[in-house]
């Protein structure tokens, strides 16, 4: 008896893993729901639950409300991204170019990992401002991208402010302005990919010549 009524030891253990399990079952079935629909906005909280095989209440106790869970679900697609571009980074560092074209490379991949997790994801995103979360930078994910950007501006020759021009950058990036341009004026994703390429060069200006 005391291991099921019991309030420490052995007896958190399968409390954890049930909630544990309980919460990958729900991010799941979120995720492959929203991804499954054209309009993420229309997916209610009562078909998360069912399609997770949980009951609703279960929902709002581990996320909170609907913005909760949309987080979490941007949260999770995030992580395998994030990891990728952490031992891109990592290659990055160990390139010394004395013209400083190895951040300058880096600052183009990570705003074109950026953007094409917006392209691949824009409806979700866009339910996410729906549901509440409508100041990208509030979120958790908007300070990891910002300072990783940051610290490779910061190794550009020629930027002045590293933390502004990251801000800057990231807002070609949003995105509401990604569904715009997409879904709205009609450009491709490789267009839209050249544009920002583009437009970095643009603010970083041209490398200098090697001495």
């Amino acid at each position: 008896m005391a291991q099921r009524t019991g309030r420490t030891g052995s007896t958190e253990r399968p409390e954890r893993a049930d909630a544990l399990r309980n919460r990958e079952a729900v991010l799941a079935a979120a995720d492959a729901l929203f991804a499954a629909s054209s309009s993420p906005q229309a997916v209610s909280m009562d078909e998360i639950a069912a399609a997770a095989g949980v009951g609703k209440g279960t929902l709002f106790r581990r996320f909170g409300d609907r913005a909760g869970l949309i987080g979490a679900v941007i949260t999770s697609r995030l992580e395998p991204l994030r990891r990728a571009v952490q031992d891109v980074q990592e290659q990055h560092a160990q390139e010394q170019d004395a013209a400083g074209t190895g951040p300058r490379q880096q600052v183009l991949d990570l705003l074109d990992a950026a953007l094409s997790f917006k392209i691949e994801n824009r409806n979700l995103m866009s339910a996410a401002e729906d549901a509440g979360l409508s100041s990208p930078y509030q979120a958790e994910h908007y300070g990891w991208w910002h300072g990783t950007l940051r610290a490779a501006l910061e190794r550009v020759p020629g930027v002045r402010n590293a933390d502004f021009t990251a801000h800057a950058l990231l807002a070609a990036v949003r995105a509401d302005l990604v569904a715009h341009l997409i879904d709205d004026q009609k450009m491709t994703p490789a267009d839209l990919r050249s544009s920002l390429a583009a437009h970095v060069e643009n603010v970083l200006g041209r490398p200098g010549p090697t001495p």
